[in-house]
């Protein structure tokens, strides 16, 4: 070896101790990228040079000195990333002499480019091998570098996830507590405001294919033919409305950029329109996902705004049905009238709610008893404050020295005039004579009650219409039976014969008849527990659907 090649190598070997230093002094990706890039143009006298780092499955300039920006990318946009050969033959047409890979352990990091030198000259077989040597050295580094950068990376998305996750459970407390609308939507917007700088919004509330606006700025009315849209309510991911084939009405179309559905329980329940951020910069995945949660504990609290408003209102109605409750059973005979002739019984079990089943019996001036039953329409309040004033108008009635079928006339047509909403009364009602031992009664429109004598039935029809359809325009007609010792008058409602069982079946007159028959001789409170407990039989104890009234007299 000569003199000369023995300097030349030395001075190679401490370029090489100068460099590696140099590139592994630091962590940070770009310092040891233009290290190693100003290192090597400045050994050659390059006077361009480029460094080209794969990420997945492209290439990107990591690292330039010399070459437009737009150049690089033009060829890489023209070049497949997995082939070399192309790539150098494009570089060679723009100048770019040489093209080495940048790798480590057989994992290939990129290219490092070069330009031709200053003085016009070709790279030697030896500059080409001390590159490669140079880039053997430095592909350590730049790998340390890339995995730091990643980790950074990393670290900050992990940081901005965690500052959103602790955003989301602050504002999940806030919402948490609300139970106003306007609240809840101003509270949502600020949180899109304060995070992506918007100054378009709109945010909607979707309830059976209805639309309901909190917030927006665009006219409210721009927003009428986009409820019909089906396809909004089946949206269950944000998306990019450029993206979308949504067909959105304008201005809604034009206005925003990005339309994220609020979800809950596997249900669009809202929308959320967002246009596009002041500073420009797109909505990266983690927007979006930031975005959709904000949306999911937005929506969720006017669900429980709903639930606790109807939990109020169900409180409020329950103790109204409580009140109604208390005020029926005071409407009913507190005692039954002890008699001479006449042996009563009677129950009124109303259904889960408030009922409409009415009896009475009433003591009257003359030695005689008025009993009544009656079956105002519907259930609830309503049917109760009707029976109320049934109650009133019979006990006005029964005061007057009137005739059945007039005084019946009579309470047709105050319950007419006070009844607008289609209701009605089957009504049944007859007086007992505790002296002649007989009665007289009118049915206007009820299920006949059943007279008993010597194991037969008749019954009880003679009447007229029922209550409530119209004012009377065709007489009642009374009817006047007498009685013997050992006659059951039985009065019931239809929530007797009607009742069901498991399969659907009615009890039926059928069986309340011959229920009655096989209990005739028994005491009214007897024959009253029988039906009763047939019935519990019948129906397997389910809920009963309808009111269940029963009077029970016999004659002693």
């Amino acid at each position: 070896m000569s003199n000369q090649e023995f300097l030349r190598l030395q001075r190679n070997l401490s370029a090489l101790v100068e460099f590696s230093n140099a590139v592994n002094s630091s962590l940070d990706l770009s310092f040891t990228l233009s290290n190693l890039l100003y290192s090597t143009m400045g050994k050659f006298l390059a006077t361009r040079g480029t460094i080209l780092l794969r990420e997945k499955d492209t290439l990107y300039a990591a690292a330039s000195k010399g070459i437009d920006d737009t150049l690089i990318r033009d060829i890489l946009q023209r070049i497949p990333p997995d082939h070399p050969e192309l790539l150098q033959d494009e570089c060679r047409k723009a100048g770019l002499s040489l093209l080495l890979p940048l790798e480590v352990s057989g994992k290939q990091l990129g290219y490092f480019v070069l330009g031709e030198k200053i003085t016009k000259a070709a790279y030697s077989q030896d500059e080409i091998d001390f590159l490669r040597t140079v880039l053997n050295i430095a592909s350590t580094a730049v790998q340390n570098a890339l995995f730091i950068s990643e980790l950074k990376s990393v670290n900050k998305d992990l940081d901005a996830r965690i500052t959103r996750i602790n955003s989301l459970f602050e504002l999940g407390k806030e919402f948490g507590v609300l139970l106003d609308e306007n609240r809840i939507g101003k509270l949502l917007l600020y949180s899109l405001l304060g995070n992506f700088l918007v100054s378009q919004y709109a945010i909607l509330v979707l309830d059976e294919g209805k639309c309901h606006i909190l917030e927006t700025t665009i006219p409210k009315n721009s927003f009428t033919d986009f409820c019909k849209i089906q396809e909004v309510y089946h949206l269950s991911a944000p998306a990019v409305l450029s993206e979308t084939a949504l067909r959105l009405p304008e201005p809604v179309h034009g206005s925003f950029e990005l339309i994220i559905p609020m979800r809950m329980r596997n249900q669009t329940r809202g929308i959320i329109f967002l246009g596009p951020r002041m500073n420009k910069l797109p909505y990266s995945p983690q927007d979006k996902e930031f975005i959709t949660s904000l949306g999911s504990l937005a929506i969720m609290s006017l669900e429980n705004r709903r639930l606790f408003k109807e939990a109020i209102e169900k409180q409020k109605m329950e103790e109204e049905l409580e009140l109604a409750k208390g005020i029926q059973r005071n409407l009913f005979p507190a005692t039954l009238p002890a008699t001479k002739h006449f042996d009563i019984a009677a129950i009124s079990i109303s259904s889960r709610q408030v009922g409409g089943d009415y009896y009475d019996l009433i003591p009257l001036a003359d030695h005689s008893y008025c009993a009544a039953v009656a079956d105002v329409s519907g259930k609830g309040v309503p049917a109760s404050l009707l029976m109320a004033n049934l109650q009133a108008f019979l006990k006005s009635i029964t005061k007057f020295d009137l005739p059945m079928d007039q005084a019946t006339a009579m309470m047709n047509d105050l319950v007419t005039e006070n009844t607008s909403d289609g209701r009605f009364i089957t009504f049944f009602w007859t007086i007992l004579d505790d002296r002649k031992v007989c009665m007289r009664y009118v049915n206007a429109g009820h299920n006949p009650p059943l007279l008993v004598r010597e194991n037969a039935i008749s019954y009880l029809t003679e009447g007229g219409m029922i209550f409530g359809v119209m004012k009377t325009m065709f007489p009642y007609q009374m009817a006047e039976v007498d009685l013997q010792s050992g006659d059951v008058l039985v009065l019931f409602t239809d929530g007797v014969t009607e009742a069901k069982s498991v399969k659907d079946e009615e009890y039926s007159d059928e069986r309340l008849e011959q229920l009655v028959l096989k209990h005739a001789a028994h005491s009214p409170q007897e024959i009253v527990d029988a039906i009763l407990s047939d019935l519990r039989v019948f129906t397997l104890n389910e809920p009963q659907s309808d009111d269940i009234t029963l009077i029970v007299i016999k004659v002693k």
